[in-house]
């Protein structure tokens, strides 16, 4: 007998032993002879990383498609494994040495630091795994992988020898994102770009020589608004440290305001005025003539758009920082390097490397934090006069009276507010406070700084042809099919990828150097040494980005470079189901690596899965603390609740997915929904009869119910071909809560409790098969009730080959349309009534006559087959006939039929009336005020997605409620 409540906490690790005892999750479990092959390559997790609900969602997707296509009889194969994360798992280690007051990573030195990785590794990596299992997840684990396993790494070297010696691999001196606190380039992925507030200084900057120029400026008509003689050119800058750097000041060609000094040398007004460096005016596209004074400096070793009218230009590139983010210290003193510079200003031919080794940073500012040179650079250019100033009253001036910051450009002596009868100076530097945008290290925290540095790189273009084909041609489906856009300009704009890592941790890069410089790529360094005649070699110190072995996992988890039975069988994979924000970084190389190595594309549908958000439509972040924990939704409502709120919500091209405690509530009261009744059918007798055919029933309502379930396996088959995760949920939802519990189940009590016995033993034996025709269904979404109750409801124990999960998916049996016309005539027929009853404000407990007016001959069999059930469960007084429909009370249309509900003196008409006309006006208060806000350009464009689809949201709900209470009212009315 079933217990009187379901226990999640103590079935689930139960019914999962139960699994992994039955090797029910290797590959090809369950397979039929002669069946297709199945596999998905799990998208590997952090190896020191725990369950996010990104995780949830994405495993909790995979795991339905896998339990599914197991039950279809198909090879199936979900490979785990996990990621080795470079800097992530650097920085859980190197972390966990200071906070146990070790030596640090320098200290311990290379080989005995990723030792200890290592030993980090092997401690943790059974957590995100055992996590995985908590949410029943039925990957092979005995085929487990890891990103640096010996096989894995055979892989990756093979791979980077092949695109070294095809020229797809080359070293070169590009601009990185660069964390400073890590000190190694990342990628973009690995950069938060975050709202701050921030400030734009104004400066001079003198021409050579004393020049002069009219600077005039006109309105829109064409009217001069002010003409002026200028010596110097203004420019705007968030980040004044980088003035050192500058390489030219840069212009649109149709700004008129400059075009008589373009060409002309301007001053950087910063360090010793006798050694300041003189760079020229020059014209590009990049300049936005309407933004602060419409030129810019160009600084083409600390800014990716400064970098890029560089390299048009063939302007020189100076690195200011080094490795943490402080103005460099190495060098010749600055008097010698600045000349240097000047030379090649001047015309001086020197290769990107040697302008990169000249350090042009003032002797005392050097060794200073970059932010603190930010200071100092300030305070120098305002007290020599070259600070744009305005009046002290003027809207731009961001430290004005009773506003001082912490320091000011004009000197410490004024850092304090003024009181009100102080004076402050008539005109201040014009500091312009805005919110600017700046690149944060994920991990970090720190500010990452853009650095001109030697890196490995990819010649990605040369491998985006085929990749770009095989998403055209549909050898690779996108789903949703607008990531299809996205893919196809990343793609076509693609950039050389940044494959290096200063990191100790990771892939070491396989090019040694002899005493010379030359460069010796090979797999081995006996390899090395014997190509470079037995030369003394040192390895390169880099290590590879985490995605360049990631860009295998779907051929080398499967044995790659080696010829395996599973890398004939597996690949190419089925399905990849991923996060739409690593397209690029994953996505998109693992297609140009799959094709390049295998010839064949590595997946044939990649389904991006949404976002999860909190319920309010926000993004969850420990700051704000609405984080919600996956592992603490399942110790409170169970794996099965979290996995169907998670299902049921996943809408094919939606964003983001609204996750709460509300939903996997009602995940969880579906789970009871479902036990009680199976509860229920047990204790009036329901159980499993071998052999049960339900084409062979007789009786009505059982043959109505065989009929409904094959059409919600077809539903939810057809769903779950084409990745409709939410409308497979809720086909099986809206089957098991509705059709079955709440209608079938209520029809049958008077047949368990009655004497016809022929058609109690049929009842019985239909629901019990209709109970497991659900769990099959329901299986993927809630395997481990599924599972309990499989083994619960029936007698021949728990046995490998009695699994439900390796049961075969259910075939729709029976299709009888007069059962299915009849007995949903009935449902619409009592919910209908029900419908009036609640828009009306019938009490619960009110009997009402029911008048059915223009039956045909069909509806009235109906109604006498039916009496009972009606007016049981419409709460109806008793059932009339009529030839026209009585004054005086609700109607409804049931097919041909008018149905009356005679109302008067059962409700106050005038009283309902006047609430449901006080409704009307407050939703349509509710809706207008709403309409509004979206009607609002600045609120659309400004406030964050989530909060406008919210919004959007509500008026629908609202909208939706105003119908349903003006029918309401309209009925009254009709009444009388």
């Amino acid at each position: 007998m079933l217990d009187k409540t379901y226990n999640a906490a103590s079935v689930e690790p139960r019914i999962y032993e139960t699994w992994e005892k039955a090797e029910a999750f290797k590959a090809g479990a369950g397979a039929k002879d002669g069946a297709d092959a199945f596999s998905i390559v799990i998208p590997p997790p952090n190896v020191t990383g725990s369950l996010h609900m990104g995780h949830a969602l994405n495993n909790t997707l995979q795991d339905i498609l896998i339990r599914w296509k197991r039950m279809q009889g198909f090879d199936v194969l979900w490979q785990p494994g996990t990621d080795h994360a470079g800097i992530a798992t650097q920085m859980v280690v190197e972390r966990e040495l200071m906070e146990t007051q070790q030596p640090g990573r320098r200290e311990m030195g290379r080989e005995a630091f990723v030792e200890r990785v290592w030993e980090q590794k092997r401690n943790s990596e059974g957590t995100i795994l055992g996590q995985l299992k908590r949410l029943g997840a039925s990957c092979d684990w005995s085929r487990t992988e890891f990103t640096m396993s010996p096989n894995l790494s055979a892989a990756v070297l093979k791979v980077f020898v092949d695109l070294y010696n095809e020229g797809l691999i080359y070293k070169s001196k590009r601009l990185v994102n660069w964390d400073p606190k890590f000190e190694t380039a990342i990628s973009d992925l690995e950069v938060e770009n975050i709202e701050t507030d921030g400030h734009m200084w104004h400066f001079k900057y003198p021409l050579a020589s004393g020049e002069t120029y009219e600077y005039v400026e006109k309105d829109e008509e064409g009217n001069i608004t002010l003409r002026e003689t200028r010596d110097y050119i203004s420019i705007a800058t968030t980040r004044p440290e980088t003035m050192l750097g500058d390489g030219a000041v840069a212009v649109h060609p149709d700004d008129e305001r400059y075009k008589p000094i373009i060409g002309k040398l301007c001053e950087i007004p910063v360090g010793p005025k006798e050694h300041r460096r003189l760079i020229p005016i020059i014209t590009d596209d990049y300049p936005d003539p309407d933004f602060g004074s419409g030129a810019v400096k160009i600084t083409g070793a600390h800014d990716f758009n400064d970098n890029g009218v560089a390299q048009r230009n063939k302007i020189p590139m100076y690195r200011l920082m080094d490795t943490r983010g402080a103005m460099r210290s190495d060098g010749a003193p600055y008097v010698e390097e600045a000349v240097k510079a000047q030379a090649i200003i001047d015309g001086a031919e020197m290769s990107i490397n040697e302008v990169d080794l000249i350090n042009i940073v003032p002797d005392d500012l050097r060794g200073l934090d970059r932010f603190e040179a930010r200071k100092r650079v300030v305070e120098q250019i305002t007290a020599e006069g070259l600070a744009v100033m305005v009046p002290s009253d003027h809207p731009e001036v961001a430290w004005m009276k009773g506003q001082a910051p912490d320091w000011h450009p004009l000197g410490r002596a004024i850092v304090r507010p003024l009181g009100e009868d102080e004076e402050g100076p008539t005109e201040l530097p014009l500091v312009e406070s805005k919110k600017i945008m700046q690149p944060f290290g994920d991990r970090s925290k720190v500010v990452i700084e853009p650095m001109l540095t030697d890196q490995w790189f990819v010649d990605a273009k040369k491998l985006t042809g085929p990749a770009l084909q095989a998403v055209k041609d549909g050898s690779t489906k996108l789903i949703p099919g607008n990531a299809d856009k996205t893919y196809f300009n990343w793609l076509d704009d693609i950039q050389p990828w940044c494959i290096s890592r200063q990191l100790w941790w990771g892939h070491q890069i396989p090019v040694w150097y002899d005493a010379e410089g030359n460069e010796y790529c090979a797999q081995t360094e006996a390899e090395a040494i014997e190509m470079a005649n037995g030369k003394a070699l040192t390895r390169d110190p880099d290590v590879l980005d985490t995605w360049f072995s990631s860009a295998l996992w779907p051929f080398s988890t499967l044995g790659w470079p080696n010829e395996t039975p599973e890398l004939q069988r597996y690949y190419k994979t089925d399905v990849l189901v991923t996060g739409l924000d690593i397209i690029f970084f994953w996505v998109a190389r693992m297609m140009m690596q799959g094709i390049h190595f295998m010839g064949e594309v590595p997946f044939h549908t990649v389904y991006f899965n949404s976002i999860v958000v909190d319920g309010k439509g926000k993004k969850m972040s420990k700051s704000t603390g609405n984080v919600i924990d996956p592992l603490d939704l399942i110790d409170r409502f169970g794996a099965d609740a979290t996995r169907f709120a998670l299902a049921s919500q996943e809408v094919q091209a939606r964003r983001t997915l609204r996750m709460s405690d509300q939903a996997a509530e009602g995940g969880q009261r579906f789970a009871t929904k479902l036990w009680n009744a199976s509860r229920f059918a047990e204790m009036n007798g329901c159980a499993r009869v071998e052999g049960f055919d339900p084409e062979a029933t007789r009786h009505t309502l059982n043959r109505w119910i065989a009929t409904e379930m094959g059409r919600c396996t077809a539903e939810v088959t057809a769903a779950l071909e084409d990745y409709r995760f939410n409308d497979a949920a809720g086909a099986v939802y809206r089957f098991t809560w509705n059709t079955f519990c709440d209608w079938y189940l209520e029809l049958a009590k008077p047949i368990f409790n009655g004497e016809d016995e022929e058609a109690k033993t049929e009842t019985r034996a239909t629901t019990a098969w209709a109970i497991d025709e659900i769990l099959k269904v329901l299986h993927p979404f809630m395997p481990f009730l599924t599972e309990e109750l499989w083994e619960r409801l029936g007698d021949e124990g728990v046995r490998a080959d009695n699994l439900l999960m390796l049961t075969a998916w259910p075939e729709a049996l029976v299709s009888d349309s007069n059962a299915a016309a009849e007995i949903n005539w009935l449902v619409t027929f009592i919910s209908e009534i029900r419908s009036v009853r609640a828009e009306m404000n019938v009490p619960a407990g009110a009997k009402v006559n029911i008048v059915v007016a223009g039956a045909s001959d069909q509806t009235r069999s109906r109604l006498s087959t039916h009496e009972a059930a009606i007016l049981r469960l419409a709460r109806g007084e008793s059932v009339e006939l009529a030839d026209v429909a009585p004054s005086g009370s609700a109607q409804i249309i049931v097919g041909e039929a008018t149905v009356s509900l005679p109302l008067a003196g059962v409700i106050d008409l005038g009283a309902e009336k006047a609430r449901l006309e006080k409704e009307i006006g407050k939703l349509q208060g509710e809706i207008s005020k709403i309409e509004k806000k979206l009607a609002n350009p600045k609120f659309v464009e400004k406030a964050p997605e989530e909060v406008v689809e919210g919004e959007r949201e509500k008026v629908a709900e609202s909208s939706e409620k105003l119908e349903k209470v003006q029918i309401a009212l309209k009925r009254l009315s009709e009444i009388g």
